[in-house]
């Protein structure tokens, strides 16, 4: 059973749709923050189904799960993993709840563990796009012809020791954040790509709730 720090350092991390064309430096980095600051203003909730495939070093094999992503201002999250195995993962404001998949509960104090609440900072920021206003990463920005992508390297000592750097990825349009990359110092990578996302529909509170 993962360990719940495990859990969201997890989440943080290739497609093929960016793979095919190389990316170069970008040239309008001011307007590109524009767009991201007007997405994050305007995106009240997201919705999608998410594959997340994690790449140890010492494996020959690749661990892909599956499952649903929600988010909703303020400051709530729930990733929902049902392949190969169910969990779920809530954060609602300045709790962390978890359920397992003998349906127990735990829950934790976000203000009381900072490793936590560090973490949910950044799964928020990446999300909503407040990440590029972080002084906690030197952030290098590139695009091709479908997309963007921003690299984030940290600058934290404690994020430095275990992270190489989060590459987050968005569509032409930057709508939202299509795809997270977390390279590891060694050489392990998570990349999660969102699919099927619903902009700005109603989520139900219910769902960042955990009994």
């Amino acid at each position: 059973m993962f360990k719940p720090g495990l859990i969201f350092i997890f989440l943080f991390c290739t497609g093929i749709f960016f793979a095919q064309t190389p990316f170069k430096p970008m040239k309008d980095t001011l307007a590109f923050k524009q767009r991201v600051d007007k997405m994050s203003k305007e995106t009240n909730s997201i919705e999608s189904d998410f594959v997340q495939v994690k790449n140890l070093a010492i494996l020959s094999e690749k661990i892909t799960s599956k499952g649903s992503f929600s988010f909703m201002k303020q400051n709530n999250l729930r990733w929902e993993y049902n392949d190969p195995y169910k969990y779920v993962i809530v954060i609602n404001k300045d709790k962390i709840l978890i359920k397992d998949e003998n349906n127990k509960v735990k829950k934790y104090d976000m203000n009381a563990n900072k490793v936590f609440k560090e973490i949910n900072d950044i799964m928020i920021s990446c999300v909503n796009g407040d990440i590029l206003k972080s002084n906690k990463f030197s952030i290098y920005y590139f695009e091709n012809d479908k997309g963007y992508k921003l690299e984030l390297v940290p600058l934290v000592k404690s994020m430095k020791e275990s992270l190489k750097k989060i590459n987050m990825y968005f569509d032409k349009n930057v709508t939202s954040v299509i795809k997270l990359e977390m390279m590891e110092n060694g050489n392990d990578s998570t990349t999660i790509d969102f699919m099927n996302k619903k902009l700005n529909a109603p989520v139900s509170p219910d769902k960042f709730i955990l009994k």
